[in-house]
């Protein structure tokens, strides 16, 4: 299915012209049809000659409902632009104008209706409109001259209508799902139904959503499909549908401009930093607006950075990606007072004197869509989800000066200057304390931010250091354990020539060595501490199972005691160390054998 919503100034036949291309009553309300004026959004679909179905939304056209005619264009990806050949370009002519440039609508067909009341005017009238239309992306779109009450044209605006859709961009089924909704009701026996145009994703039965409103996010699941009044088991973009909740909101619980949701896909924001597409400049423009976006109308302050760029400060947060287009109103105005494009939905805070200025600077050199080196470089490290949710395009690719760490993607440079800092912070209390552990993890941490923390190891592995029981260090090498170095190389001589003679603690203190000293020795594997102040060099229980192999199994504590030739002060916790490590078994209190 394609949408196509109506556009142009009251009277000029929209509603007329949808009748008589589907044969369907567009204006719902009684109070429509009796002053034979639309008011709210209509709806109305056929089957064109290829077979392509084409649900049309119907827009007001007076000046009093323009925030319900922009709820019917928002989501709209083509228009019918509508002037009537009889009058000619008229003043709503120019603030729906206004309201498709912001939008940045570029796909539709100019139709000039009611032909049979100015039969020869309409070149005139069309020379005008592709004037006006001029600074548009309909300013070359075709036109076709239609008269519903004869029927003139209608066969030909049929074919333009074909030959429009067919070159509309491909649609994305596999996209995540935004809906904006633009009606909500009740049906006896089934609850509440809330419709809307789906631009992209897929919608199935039994699929679970967020409700975004004022009040916040509700999940909700899906109990049925409509499309063109047909149940559907699944429907893709694009297309007109109705969501019908299985045990969800009360109808009246839910308005036009709520959005439905795939989880957990989108940013729901309420501060966004915009460029200006067209209207007046944002030096210019009021403080408190009326934002525009899908359906919904919310109001916002802005804060300018010049005349071309600015921040929103939305009433209400609002599920909202880079390259969204915003159509700005002044509280109160019955006219489009400004178009906008979404720079950043993720904006930084501007605390310090300049922050503006800058940040105008920064904003002026994004490109529309989002760039991906330029996100990653502003935050020096990011999922890559996280960029796909802000929208960011072209994420197919990594892009040069990017490094990927499993979902992390590191702007390199940030990366390098973490690797860096790293190792000097290692380097220098090596230095400044050899029996230090080594950096602790969280003091790198705190050195390199949150955003490095959370690729710490990563960080390690490239900076070339080890990361061992919380603590950073250089690998590979034998630690100088500065002023304790001359006791430890003593004691290691010492259980070199006796490696079962474990010092007594008169030993260690006549070599200088304390615990602090003894336990930065064993951390670079130059001493093994066991149980009760023993020590031992690293090969003493390699050196202990070998004499205990040779004794007849089973052996008792004093046989172990005289074949090590140590005491039981040795031998007990050196048997218990054996003992934790498997490779000796206990079988009573008297007796062990080898594993």
């Amino acid at each position: 299915m394609f949408v196509v919503a109506t556009a142009g100034h009251v009277d000029h036949g929209k509603n007329t012209l949808v009748r008589a291309l589907t044969g369907m009553e567009p204006d719902r309300g009684a109070e429509e049809r009796r002053r034979g004026l639309t008011i709210d959004l209509g709806f109305a679909w056929t089957r064109l000659a290829s077979g392509r179905d084409v649900a049309f939304v119907d827009v007001p056209g007076h000046e009093r409902f323009l925030g319900n005619m922009l709820a019917g264009l928002g989501p709209a990806p083509a228009v019918c632009f509508v002037v009537a050949a009889d009058e000619g370009w008229q003043a709503q002519s120019s603030d729906h104008r206004d309201a498709l440039a912001a939008l940045g609508i570029s796909h539709g067909i100019v139709v000039l209706t009611r032909s049979d009341r100015a039969p020869g005017g309409a070149g005139e009238v069309l020379a005008r409109v592709r004037a006006e239309l001029g600074g548009t992306g309909l300013r070359d779109a075709p036109a076709v001259t239609v008269s519903a009450v004869d029927g003139t044209g209608l066969g030909e605006l049929r074919s333009a209508l074909d030959d429009m859709l067919a070159s509309l961009p491909g649609p994305e089924p596999d996209a995540r799902v935004r809906l904006w909704i633009d009606r909500s009701f009740t049906i006896s026996g089934a609850g509440t139904v809330v419709t809307g145009t789906l631009t992209a994703g897929t919608l199935a039965q039994g699929d679970r959503l967020l409700l975004v409103g004022p009040d916040g996010a509700r999940p909700v699941s899906v109990r049925a499909l409509h499309s063109c009044n047909e149940a559907v088991g699944s429907v893709g973009p694009t297309s007109r549908v109705a969501v019908n909740f299985r045990a969800g909101p009360s109808a009246d619980a839910v308005r036009r401009g709520d959005v439905l949701l795939a989880e957990d896909s989108w940013p729901v924001v309420d501060t966004v930093d915009v460029r200006r597409t067209m209207g007046v400049s944002f030096a210019d423009a009021p403080s408190q607006l009326l934002v525009h976006i899908g359906t919904a109308a919310v109001p916002a302050r802005m804060r300018p950075f010049g005349a071309d760029h600015a921040r929103l400060t939305l009433d209400r947060r609002v599920p909202l990606e880079l390259g969204d287009r915003l159509v700005l109103r002044a509280t109160g105005s019955r006219s489009v007072l400004a178009g906008a494009q979404i720079l950043d939905v993720e904006p930084p805070a501007l605390d310090r004197r300049g922050d503006s200025s800058r940040r105008a600077g920064g904003l002026a050199a994004m490109p529309p869509g989002g760039d991906a080196l330029t996100e990653v470089a502003r935050r020096g490290a990011v999922r890559v989800e996280q960029l796909r949710r802000m929208g960011v395009s072209g994420l197919a690719r990594v892009p040069g000066g990017v490094r990927v760490f499993g979902e992390w993607w590191v702007h390199e440079p940030v990366f390098d200057a973490w690797r860096r800092r790293l190792r000097s912070a290692v380097e220098q209390l090596r230095e400044q304390d050899p029996l230090a552990a080594g950096l602790s993890r969280g003091a790198a941490r705190d050195l390199i931010g949150p955003a490095g923390g959370a690729l710490l190891e990563a960080v390690v592995r490239e900076a070339g250091l080890e990361h061992r029981e919380g603590f950073i260090s250089l690998p590979g090498q034998r630690r100088d354990l500065g002023a304790a170095e001359t006791g430890i190389v003593a004691l290691e001589n010492r259980l070199k020539t006796a490696p079962f003679a474990a010092p007594e603690a008169h030993d260690l203190n006549a070599l200088g060595l304390g615990a602090r000293e003894l336990a930065a020795a064993e951390r670079s594997g130059r001493l093994l501490r066991l149980g009760d102040g023993i020590v031992l060099l690293p090969r003493a229980p390699a050196l202990a199972m070998r004499e205990l192999a040779a004794l007849p199994q089973p052996f008792t504590t004093s046989e172990a005691r005289k074949a090590l030739g140590t005491t039981r002060r040795v031998a007990i916790p050196l048997l218990e160390y054996l003992d934790s490590r498997g490779w000796t078994r206990r079988l009573d209190a008297a007796r062990r054998t080898i594993a």
